[in-house]
């Protein structure tokens, strides 16, 4: 059996001598360009609806921004909770319902919800966006307030005071002197 083979030099250069004759066909462009220009005009459309809709975004960071202008009068809106690690918290919701807060539907705001489910609550990030009267939440922080200076005057009569069979403290360099501002605390350096 005689067999004569090509040296393998001698077939590579035989192959790269059939790809440098062969026609180059060029491939056709994936984009036309009048394509490419109604694209762009499609872009420039649909930034200037972006913009009509958000107007102007002063900080598109803030994931939980409601419009003051969309809040009906009387009410206030607050995130709130509603689920941790996809975990709802039912205790906590009837505590909400309990105090006056109550979901606010998607259907009153429906840029703030996909269009396919205005059915629900306003969800973002685990939070739902719930209302109450501002009647009431007027009233708890009135009452806050008041517990908050009842608080320091408590522990102004406690500082003033002394236990019975002592002496007062009504003499001037007796009276401890309570100072009632708002300043920066120092940091001490290390």
């Amino acid at each position: 059996m005689n067999t004569t083979r090509t040296p393998r030099a001698g077939r590579f250069a035989a192959a790269a001598k059939q790809i440098d004759e062969a026609p180059v066909v060029e491939r056709p462009a994936l984009r036309p360009p009048a394509r490419e220009e109604d694209s762009r005009a499609a872009a420039a459309r649909r930034a200037a609806e972006l913009r009509d809709h958000l107007g102007e975004v002063v900080d598109a960071a803030d994931d939980f921004y409601v419009p003051p202008d969309e809040i009906p009068d009387g009410w206030t809106y607050e995130w709130k909770r509603h689920s941790t690690h996809n975990m709802e918290d039912p205790v906590y919701h009837t505590q909400l319902l309990r105090e006056g807060w109550e979901p606010v539907m998607a259907h009153r705001h429906p840029s703030m919800m996909p269009s396919t489910d205005l059915n629900g609550p306003i969800l973002r990030k685990g939070m739902i966006l719930m209302q109450c009267p501002t009647e009431i939440i007027e009233e708890r922080k009135s009452a806050e307030l008041r517990k908050a200076k009842m608080q320091v005057r408590a522990k102004e009569q406690q500082l003033a005071g002394t236990p019975e069979g002592t002496m007062t403290r009504d003499h001037a360099k007796a009276r401890p002197q309570i100072n009632k501002s708002y300043e920066a605390i120092p940091i001490p350096e290390k």
